[in-house]
């Protein structure tokens, strides 16, 4: 936990003890990695720790009385989807030592970038009594932990649906369509969307199986992710401002599609991919196909 000067006492580290946060698999539990390389966005993660805490020292050491009620919380954080939101909290009365199995669940759509977790001993309760300098309001932090977790899957991360093109006005027997919207300054969660036609049961398939991919399946995601890319390449060169050097904001659409053409042109510069697809459209999509790898599927 990083100390910080707070206008009221709070206990030493050593009275919460944490476990590592564990991956939950249908294959069975392992320590949670710094990263997720195969991670998308039909991926759940299943995650569980636990925390032994020394009521009474902490307590004690925070000036608080012996009855007060502490809370346990974790709380989840996106940087990819810019949402947030609690994970589970656990009410703490009484003395002694506690023991607590934090098991969270959390939605592959609402996830992306880096995932933080915090986990955090509160005061669960507003007091009246107790020394001068200890906590009062309800929330006050007493003790935390931050765990990253950096989701990184082989396909671009934006949030996708699976819908009936048929009531739509796509063509009923196209298997995938992107979205883009807003301009570069925009915010990528809300430029991006993946739309999957649920009447193509092998592209349907494919996504619902990409957390664990057969052969075909990596076919599939493959294809996707080669015309995917592509199309967000087209996007960014048809753009005047998508140039060499340009700033773009944090988490924006042109910082995504500025990644994307540096893991696919490494050493390229824009104006010269720009001159490219102007001159020769069918060599650059070829070079397109050759920077994703379109159909590699070993590991």
């Amino acid at each position: 936990m990083s100390r910080r000067a707070l206008p009221y006492r709070i206990p030493s580290e050593d009275v919460v003890q944490v476990d590592p946060w564990d991956l939950i698999t249908d294959d069975g539990h392992a320590p949670m990695p710094e990263a997720l390389p195969d991670w998308d966005y039909q991926m759940d993660l299943h995650l569980r720790r636990t925390v032994r805490i020394d009521l009474d020292r902490a307590r004690s050491q925070a000036g608080l009385p012996p009855e007060a009620v502490l809370m346990l919380a974790a709380v989840w954080t996106a940087t990819g989807s810019n949402l947030s939101g609690p994970a589970q909290h656990v009410r703490l009365s009484g003395s002694g030592s506690a023991t607590i199995s934090l098991d969270i669940r959390l939605r592959g759509s609402d996830l992306g970038g880096l995932l933080l977790l915090d986990t955090a001993l509160l005061l669960a309760e507003g007091q009246s009594n107790g020394r001068p300098s200890a906590p009062r309001r309800a929330g006050s932090v007493l003790w935390s932990h931050r765990a990253p977790l950096r989701l990184q899957g082989d396909a671009p991360q934006f949030p996708m649906a699976v819908i009936d093109f048929g009531r739509t006005s796509f063509p009923d027997g196209a298997a995938w369509h992107l979205q883009i919207s807003g301009n570069l300054e925009s915010a990528t969660m809300g430029s991006l969307l993946l739309l999957v036609n649920e009447r193509n049961t092998a592209v349907a398939t494919a996504f619902e199986n990409a957390g664990k991919p057969r052969d075909i399946d990596r076919i599939v995601l493959s294809a996707v992710y080669a015309d995917t890319a592509r199309t967000m390449i087209e996007h960014a060169l048809s753009l005047d401002e998508f140039v060499d050097g340009a700033d773009f904001p944090a988490e924006s659409l042109g910082v995504t599609l500025t990644v994307l053409f540096d893991q696919l042109f490494p050493g390229r510069s824009i104006s010269d991919m720009r001159l490219r697809r102007q001159q020769s459209p069918s060599l650059f999509a070829s070079e397109v196909q050759e920077a994703v790898k379109i159909f590699e599927v070993s590991r």
